[in-house]
């Protein structure tokens, strides 16, 4: 247990790591914006150096400040261990922000997009993977999705839409769709190395359904389907258990089938709908 922690906890310094090279290296030098509240940062660094004159807070300040109030938002209302591992990866972000140099490798602004679109989105899947998030939009679209039973997607999308048409406002027009083609790819690469599906169902064939099923309901409150299940080929009895989850949750379930029962078979697929009760305030 303490081994997969330690790979947790490393695996999100990488993915903080990731980002950071993908705002200093490409986004931040070019006036093209990452999505949430890493792009909202970017914004109030921008607005506070070329109007206001203020050049002290830096894009790394703005980010630890912006998810200060979200952190202690997220620890009520989502989960300790998310909001902890989320809280990491802005912390270690805000770090490499104020080390690392902010440079340019390429004068083509398209190029910086790109390749910052998909550094931060192998960041942020690594991080996703991993059971946390980078913080800020993620979790106040999950806790505004709670209270008012709306996608959490329709916010994310309602924040970056912000990003975007302020990215053509404060700079150029042209630097609106730059900061619409680096979402789009970095969106691409979380879809390769995650999901940024909603809701998955899970399809779980296992020996040990009672066993499972208990450790399940440990962590989450989440209703379960088994079905009785038989090997074609070995002509075992089995049990195939049937569950929705969120995207967050999907790291705890593999956490907890990798402990009870290593030699199970889980298919994860998205879920486009849900009709009937699904459970939002666990």
């Amino acid at each position: 247990m303490f081994l997969f922690e330690a790979k947790r906890i490393v695996l999100v310094v990488i993915g903080a790591l990731l980002n950071a090279f993908a705002l200093n290296f490409f986004l931040i030098g070019a006036n093209v914006y990452a999505s949430g509240f890493t792009g909202m940062a970017q914004l109030l660094s921008t607005i506070f150096s070329d109007y206001l004159g203020i050049d002290f807070i830096s894009t790394g300040i703005w980010l630890l400040l912006l998810n200060i109030p979200v952190a202690i938002l997220g620890w009520f209302k989502v989960g300790k261990h998310f909001t902890i591992y989320s809280f990491l990866s802005v912390a270690i972000t805000t770090i490499c922000l104020e080390i690392l140099p902010i440079i340019s490798f390429s004068e083509d602004i398209m190029l910086n997009a790109v390749f910052g679109g998909v550094l931060g989105g192998v960041g942020i899947g690594i991080t996703l993977k991993w059971g946390a998030s980078t913080g800020g939009s993620d979790i106040v679209a999950m806790v505004l999705s709670r209270m008012k039973d709306r996608p959490i997607g329709s916010y994310l999308m309602i924040i970056n839409g912000i990003i975007i048409v302020l990215a053509g406002y404060l700079n150029k027009p042209e630097n609106a769709l730059y900061t619409l083609l680096a979402l789009y790819v970095s969106t691409r690469v979380i879809d390769a190395l995650h999901t940024r599906h909603e809701k998955v169902t899970a399809m779980i064939v296992t020996k040990k359904a009672d066993e499972l099923q208990q450790a399940i309901h440990e962590t989450m409150i989440r209703g379960i389907t088994i079905l009785p299940a038989r090997g074609a080929y070995t002509k075992e009895d089995k049990a195939m258990l049937v569950l929705v989850i969120t995207r967050y949750e999907l790291y705890d379930l593999e956490r907890i089938i990798h402990e009870v029962d290593p030699n199970a078979f889980t298919n994860v697929v998205q879920t486009t709908g849900i009709f009937g009760f699904f459970r939002k305030n666990d």
